[in-house]
């Protein structure tokens, strides 16, 4: 089968996709309770700094233990290179440019309230995940699921934007983007939230969302509950205790090593909500994603996203290709690499069918999803590829894919490649075939007719980061051929 094949750390027999029915039977003869779904966010993680795609000078061996025991995918996306119209996305299983999140909120509030102060005419702008939109702890949460949510939240910092308006019933964590991991008071500008009342916290953040995650955990484990779990690591402020640094004296470069025991303590972190299910018998119970929000910003934190070219803030492989990991035991035959694209809004039609596997959720067709249930195609109950067409918009970039070959334009400047033999996006094949050119150009353009005007602007700031992304390519092809 094309799709999967063994991942290189599995030995001895492997269990082909076609034998998930009798897997499932075999790991459980009683019928299991509604799954608990855990999805878990890195932010601004590289595609090459977990070991199970290849990094070797950081270990994580509770994110690789993911991929063990369920499905890596070689081919995952996100639906934009930058947090939170990823998150827009991921949330709602639907093109954020849909409903107009196609950028960063950014600094824009201060800037909007200059313009106001100066032409009382100029509107004012709400910057937040539309309210009519649907997220999936709303769903969940009608269909009988206790949800909460630990960690970072950027879709909105407005009280009817805020996690508990949004279909949680449980939130710890911070509403906007970039934030300190110590020293945190509720006195700050931007504070930490239990639910609406912000505190003070003294445990390393990272740390501490691990602390949240795993009490929401052991106060839920005896119902169905929806967990989103957001860490900021590893985003800068690079800031980390002594006792994760201490780890990687070796590391010579001060970003990578910071990056580095960033890295360590989501990991540890993870490690303990994974302990956590273990403990309580609920790991064939829980369905858990692992997924970075985008491609990681190499000169900003270190991170490696090799072999591709590009980093966070472009549409090159680098900035939109992320780890992507999912397990289900008893459901999801274990240590597999599905090599199929698919992206983060799956994430959200597959949790829906997941919980409710008899009676699919009414969906009206304004809000209809763009992504797609991956369960029968990781248990062989589909073959083929779960999307015709992937595609992405972010300001003067868009790309689409189609199978192999993956169309990308940049300021106006159209360019083809055939990932399959060259992922690094290094010859140009727009010449050689203007006829496949031609079609993508029309898909492409035919979603774009479908998508709304940005509800606010791109930032000065995150449109030159995007420039950079796109701008070097010889330099940022030498990067693809490092080695983590």
């Amino acid at each position: 089968m094309r799709c999967c094949h063994p991942a290189p750390w599995i030995v001895g027999p492997v269990l082909m996709l076609g034998a998930a029915p009798v897997f499932a039977a075999a790991e459980t003869e009683r019928t299991p309770r509604r799954p608990n779904i855990i999805v878990i966010v890195a932010d601004d993680l590289g595609y090459a700094d977990i070991g199970v795609q290849g990094c070797k000078d950081v270990p994580t061996p509770q994110i690789d233990s993911i991929a063990r025991n369920g499905v890596r995918f070689s081919n995952g996306y996100v639906s934009c290179p930058v947090c939170s119209p990823t998150r827009a996305g991921l949330i709602t299983g639907r093109y954020q440019q849909r409903f107009g999140h196609e950028f960063n909120p950014g600094q824009l509030g201060q800037a909007a309230a200059r313009a106001r102060a100066t032409q009382p005419t100029t509107p004012a702008v709400t910057f937040g995940l539309p309210l009519d939109e649907v997220t999936l702890a709303d769903r969940l949460k009608s269909a009988g699921y206790a949800t909460g949510m630990v960690g970072k939240w950027h879709l909105g910092d407005k009280p009817p934007y805020r996690p508990l308006r949004r279909g949680f019933e449980e939130y710890y964590g911070f509403l906007g983007g970039a934030h300190p991991y110590v020293d945190l008071k509720a006195s700050d500008r931007a504070p930490i939230f239990r639910g609406n009342e912000s505190l003070d916290e003294n445990e390393y953040l990272t740390d501490a969302f691990a602390r949240e995650a795993v009490a929401y955990i052991d106060r839920h484990k005896k119902q169905p509950f929806f967990l989103y779990l957001t860490f900021n690591a590893v985003h800068t402020p690079q800031q980390v205790p002594d006792k994760y640094l201490a780890r990687f004296g070796e590391i010579q470069d001060p970003k990578r090593r910071s990056m580095a025991a960033m890295l360590s303590a989501m990991d540890d972190g993870i490690g303990r909500v994974l302990g956590k299910i273990r403990s309580e018998s609920l790991e064939n119970d829980s369905l858990i994603f692992f997924i970075s929000d985008n491609g990681g910003p190499t000169k900003g934190n270190g991170s490696l996203n090799t072999p591709f070219t590009g980093f966070k803030g472009g549409l090159n492989e680098g900035g939109i290709r992320v780890p992507f990991l999912v397990q289900w035991k008893g459901q999801i035959p274990p240590g597999r690499v599905y090599d199929r694209a698919i992206i983060s809004l799956d994430i959200h039609p597959t949790a829906l069918a997941a919980a409710s596997p008899e009676k699919p959720l009414d969906i009206p067709a304004d809000k209809a999803l763009d992504g797609v249930n991956l369960l029968p195609f990781l248990r062989a109950e589909k073959s083929g590829a779960p999307h015709e067409v992937l595609f992405w918009r972010f300001g003067r970039q868009a790309a689409v894919r189609k199978g192999d070959v993956k169309l990308l334009r940049i300021q106006g400047q159209t360019t083809l490649y055939d990932l399959s033999k060259d992922p690094a996006e290094e010859r140009d094949l727009s010449a050689e075939k203007p006829e496949l050119v031609k079609e993508l150009t029309a898909a492409l353009a035919k979603w774009e007719s479908e998508l709304k005007k940005p509800l606010w602007p791109q930032t000065r700031a995150r449109a030159a980061a995007a420039r950079e992304a796109t701008g070097n390519r010889q330099r940022q092809g030498r990067r693809a051929t490092q080695t983590p």
